[in-house]
């Protein structure tokens, strides 16, 4: 039986295939992939509260894939691809992957995004 430790790799990957798991946040990542965006012009298109938008941008700022900044007034979300990058290498390890590939990843967020609307 395997010790009750979790390895703290193995905490972070559960946190972001727990983020990559809901389709808004999905979205989001496919909207930051863009550029950076205002929190308010990340919530705009969705049919949602601004509070609902942000306990989202928790999540993924909680699993490294975004970052916040506040310029001025305004608080600004930046898409952080090193902790996607450690998921793909932890795929990678079970030899069945392809490194991931971030032109067609971005085609699958886009593709994702275009399928809810």
């Amino acid at each position: 039986m395997c010790g009750s430790m979790i390895h703290p790799m193995t905490q972070n990957l559960d946190t972001v295939f727990a983020a990559l798991a809901d389709p808004t946040r999905r979205a989001i990542l496919s909207m930051l992939l863009e550029d950076d965006m205002a929190v308010t012009d990340v919530a705009e298109p969705f049919e949602m509260s601004l509070a609902a938008i942000s306990k989202h941008l928790t999540l993924l700022m909680r699993a490294g894939l975004i970052a916040q900044e506040k310029r001025g007034r305004v608080k600004w979300c930046k898409l952080e691809p090193d902790a996607m990058k450690t998921a793909s290498v932890w795929m990678q390890g079970f030899g069945q992957f392809e490194p991931v590939n971030l032109d067609a990843f971005e085609r699958f967020l886009e593709g994702e995004l275009d399928t809810q609307c």
